[in-house]
Formats: structure tokens, sequence, C-alpha cells
């Protein structure tokens, strides 16, 4: 009894901490918090959670590609948060710095279907963003896109942490400043005009691929000591472990309330490879990837509720969802992982990767599912590329850089832009409130109690998911597009 209090003791003063760096952040964020179309973090805060319309959501689709940040997509998009003096937006066009070339470089309209970007680490996400104190987000300059992709140059070709500028911190180092506008991304940016575009999506943690995985599902990222103890496992953002397909993550992820609830799920996982480097290196020799193998893009089949929930079987190859999409038999939730060719993880193309979802998109419009489906489309980290919003502060892990966040529905709002404060929890979140009446991955609560350093989905300063529909409209009809749009990419895509 008294250990169990203790415990409650300790979740409460992290919760405590939490709200002390939210504090914090909103003090300097008014700015941010103010523009127009989204409205408030405190308005969304207070306001009545979703009403019965969140329920004609029956469906919902978490489609996850890699490595790309908000300004190097969106960044020109009208009415967007965007990248200063271009497009209307206010302010002078930035100068960013470069130590090895001398003065400062400003971003630059890039029609590259190959991007490379720069590392992405937690060391790499402090260095990008420069800030005089580091954990409350003091005065950052975001100016250290150019100094990290040339960090990595004079190096050998074999060296994992090597920087694809190559052997030499030439002009190619400039590749992190680059954007990319319309006519590059046809299709990604008529989502964005024809449902909403959210540009103050954070990832949830300033770090790599696994991590962002893991918050995913799980809302943390920790290393266990016993993978059958939850409260064996400590915070280690940058150091967990990767999923091997045994038992490894002992703290508690969604699947366990979805399943105990029973609320159908399934994690679809395209197959090839899969590219992400340990540590968040640049380049490094990829692994295979499937359903059935380990992977960082794939981490379910490393969670112990997982395997004694005897859930595994729903960790699908994604010919699975076309399948379900055709037969009206979607789940209640839905994740979808990339392979490397389709992911736009650098060096893999931007085009193919645009197909790839397009076609995702297509399946669920063309689906009897369709009337009562959400598509959330994301990207799970920055991966090194130029963006100017100073990341909000929630607690020690995150938030991390912006990446670019689509709501695609019969029932999202037509050419609206989310100004809202945001990470990959609100996708959590919402699912709960659909499917679980509200219920969170909180240990005082969930059932399964772990030492998690707070309740994620419940922060304060996350904006709610809700606001970017109108479940009183008339179901919207599908937007089919082409899976192979014209482009002004180069070299000319093929498809």
């Amino acid at each position: 009894m008294i250990r169990r209090l203790i415990r409650s003791l300790l979740l409460l003063a992290a919760l405590v901490g939490g709200m002390a760096a939210v504090t914090n952040w909103s003090a300097m964020s008014s700015s941010v918090l103010s523009r127009g179309a989204g409205g408030s973090v405190a308005e969304a805060a207070t306001s009545a959670c979703c009403g019965r319309g969140i329920h004609k959501i029956k469906h919902v689709i978490i489609i996850v590609q890699e490595n790309r940040s908000f300004d190097q997509y969106f960044g020109t998009f009208p009415g967007a948060d965007g990248i200063p003096g271009l497009a209307g937006n206010p302010g002078r066009v930035p100068c960013i710095t470069d130590p090895v070339n001398g003065g400062c470089d400003r971003p630059f309209h890039d029609r590259r279907d190959r991007n490379f970007g720069g590392p992405h680490s937690f060391a790499a996400a402090l260095a990008d963003m420069n800030c005089r104190n580091p954990s409350a987000r003091i005065a950052c300059q975001m100016n250290g896109f150019v100094a990290e992709a040339e960090s990595g140059a004079y190096c050998s070709g074999i060296n994992p942490t090597c920087s694809p500028c190559k052997q030499a911190a030439t002009r190619a180092c400039l590749d992190p400043l680059g954007y990319h506008v319309g006519a590059d991304i046809p299709n990604y940016w008529q989502y964005a005009h024809s449902f909403v575009l959210q540009d103050h999506l954070f990832e949830p943690n300033a770090s790599w691929s696994l991590p962002q995985h893991l918050y995913l599902v799980s809302e943390w990222a920790a290393a266990c000591r016993n993978p059958f103890k939850p409260f064996s496992c400590h915070n280690a953002l940058q150091h967990t472990r990767s999923p091997d397909g045994r038992p490894l993550y002992a703290w508690t992820d969604l699947t366990y309330l979805l399943h105990r609830h029973h609320v159908s799920w399934a994690y679809y996982v395209a197959a090839g490879n899969e590219p992400d480097c340990p540590g968040g290196q640049m380049t490094c020799t990829p692994v295979r990837q499937g359903a059935y193998t380990r992977g960082v893009w794939n981490p379910l089949p490393s969670f112990t509720d997982v395997h004694q929930d005897h859930q595994l079987g729903n960790i699908r190859p994604l010919q699975r969802f076309f399948s379900a999409a055709r037969a009206g038999s979607l789940p209640a939730v839905s994740w979808i992982a990339p392979s490397s060719r389709v992911a736009e993880h650098p060096p893999a193309l931007i085009s193919r990767g645009e197909t790839y979802v397009t076609g995702l998109v297509n399946a669920v419009m063309e689906s009897p599912n369709w009337k009562s489906s959400a598509i959330f489309l994301t990207w799970d980290d920055w991966g090194g590329f130029y963006d100017q919003v100073v990341p909000p502060v929630v607690d020690q892990n995150g938030y991390g850089l912006r990446v670019p966040g689509i709501v695609i529905s019969p029932y999202a709002r037509r050419g609206y832009i989310d100004h809202q404060i945001l990470s990959h929890d609100a996708y959590t979140r919402f699912i709960e409130d659909d499917f679980l009446g509200g219920e969170r991955l909180n240990p005082l609560t969930d059932g399964r109690p772990d030492p998690r350093p707070d309740v994620r989905e419940a922060n304060p300063l996350l904006g709610n998911l809700v606001r970017d529909f109108n479940f009183n409209q008339r179901p919207r009809s599908p937007l089919i597009l082409p899976v192979c749009p014209t482009t002004d990419l180069q070299p000319k895509p093929s498809c």
C-alpha cells in the first residue's frame, strides 16, 4: 500500500513539473497562440471535449511518413505559419549560419525529387534549434541546420554518421534549407487546400524515428531492465533499445486499452527495407522490414502487453489494408508504416511517397467505410530540414520540431488551417475520446501502471482534433486524385 502511494506521489510530481513547463512556454509564445483560424489553446482546453459528433468516426487511419519538416513541404502554403518573408509571410527571410562556407544561407525553392536533410538525433534537434537555454527553449535562433549537415562532412563514406553532403563541406550541405511548393507536391497541397492543414503540429519528442513511433502507439519512449515489469522502465529518449520482436517494452501501449474495450485495431506494415539508423544518423545499412520482422517503424511486436493479450496477429502486411478497405471491414484504428522506397525518408524520392500515400487515401475514399472515416496524415520527425517555429516544452522529452499534418475525412472542414498547438499525442487523444470513453494511458487509472513521466494526451497545451471537423455537415464526397500527378520535381518522376 505504501509503495503504491509513493508511486502515485511520484507521478503527481511529474505532472506538476510538466504543468510548470507548459506555463513557461505559454508565456513566451502568445504570438503563436493568437493566430486566427485555429483559435487559442485555452479555448481548446476549456471547451467541451467532443459531443456526440466524434462518434460518427468509426475508422481512424493514421498514415505515417518519414523525415520532413513543416516548412520544407508547406513553408509557402497560403495562410499557414510559414517561412518568414516568403509567400506573403511577415518578417524577413532568415539567413542560416554556414560555418564552413562562411556567412549565412537562405531557404530556397528546391525542385529536386531526392533530398538528404540532416542529422536528426536528440543532440541534432538541440543543435538545430540553437537555444541559449535548450531545456526551456529560451532564446532559440533556429539556425543550426546547415552546421549540422556540415558536421559529418569530412568522414569516411562507410561511416554511418557521414553526412550526405559527402566527403567535403560543399554547397550540397544547404539541402536542409530547400523547400517545396504546390507544383512540386501537388496532391499533398490539394489535400491541404480541400481538407485541413495543421501548421503547429510538432513531433512528440525531439529525436529520431524509433522514439516517434513508440510515442505514436504508447506515449512514451523508455528502456526496461525487465520486459515483464513496467516499473523497471526508465525514460530513455535517445537510447531506447531497438525492437527485436521479443517482449522488450514493458510499459503500456494503446493497444492494451483497445483490446480491453474490444476495439478492433491493426498495424499495417509495407514490406521492403527500413533505412532508419539507430541514434538518428543520416546513413546506414538498411534492414529488412515486414509485418513479421523487427523494425524501428514496427515497434509493437516488442511490447510485452501485445504478447500477453495475444494481439500479434493484428500486425499485418499492407496488402491486408487494401483488402479490408475494399471489403468495408477496416478496423476502428489503423496505423500504416511505409517501406524505405515510399517513406520519403531521405534519400528516398518524394514522388514515390506521394504516389503511395495517394493510393492509401484513394483506397479509403473508394471504400464503403469512407463516410465514417478520418485519415490523419503526418511525418514522424523533421529529418534535419529547416523549420522556423520554436517547439513548445511539455516535459523533458518534447515537443520536437514541427512536422506536416493533414486531416482528411468526409467531416473535415474545407480549406481549414488549424493553428492549434498539436503533436502526434492528439491522435491518441482522439482515439481515446472516440472509442474508449475518454480513458487515457494514465498509470493511475488504466489498470496497468508504469512510471511514465506524464500523461501526454492530457497535457493542457495540447489542442483538440475535434476542431478540425464539422460533424453537422453533410458527409463530403471522395476526392480521388491521380497517383501519378503532374509535378515540377526534377528529374521528372516516372510511375
